[in-house]
């Protein structure tokens, strides 16, 4: 429950992205996030308690204070989040959503690879499949020192019910 507290909030998968490539501090992290660093510092405590994030020893800024940077653990690499009646799971996917807004604008105009959408209509092991077969794809495509980095998200809905209408009688197919 408290890691779905800590994860539901776009501002702090965002921190999470940013402290994966590299440990920031406090200010750094504000700065680059345009947040006031009282704002930043709470988000980053929230992290940490529940080992998101991990404080690095403490050294000297470049005009001589103490500061101490946090690097990301990985830890939400493989987190499965089910849904539940609090809602917090819905929570997380709308930060994880809202997060990769953000750092879409953030890149630019530019910054589109390639994005798809589509419904399909599914039985439980074949989502179950897909989630595998995504997962393994992925993986096939290790970090490459050099490459662009690319942020990809990978998500899958369910629709809400709706009614389908009145329905042709003569069998005539209707466009979906």
């Amino acid at each position: 429950m408290e890691d779905l507290k800590a994860l539901g909030h776009p501002v702090r998968w965002r921190i999470l992205r940013l402290c994966l490539e590299r440990a920031f501090t406090n200010k750094e992290l504000s700065v680059e996030l345009d947040l006031a660093p009282a704002t930043t510092l709470r988000h980053v405590r929230a992290l940490v308690k529940t080992n998101f994030l991990v404080a690095e020893p403490v050294c000297t800024g470049e005009h001589g204070a103490l500061q101490r940077p946090y690097r990301a653990t990985a830890r939400t690499r493989g987190l499965i989040i089910t849904p539940d009646d609090s809602g917090l799971a819905q929570q997380v996917d709308l930060a994880v959503l809202g997060a990769h807004r953000t750092e879409l604008i953030a890149a630019g105009k530019d910054s589109g690879r390639g994005a798809k959408r589509g419904v399909l209509r599914l039985g439980p092991e074949s989502v179950k499949s897909l989630h595998r077969r995504i997962e393994e794809l992925i993986a096939e495509y290790p970090d490459e020192p050099d490459g662009e980095p690319l942020s990809y998200l990978w998500s899958l809905a369910a629709r809400p019910q709706v009614d389908p209408g009145p329905q042709e009688s003569d069998g005539d197919a209707i466009d979906q």
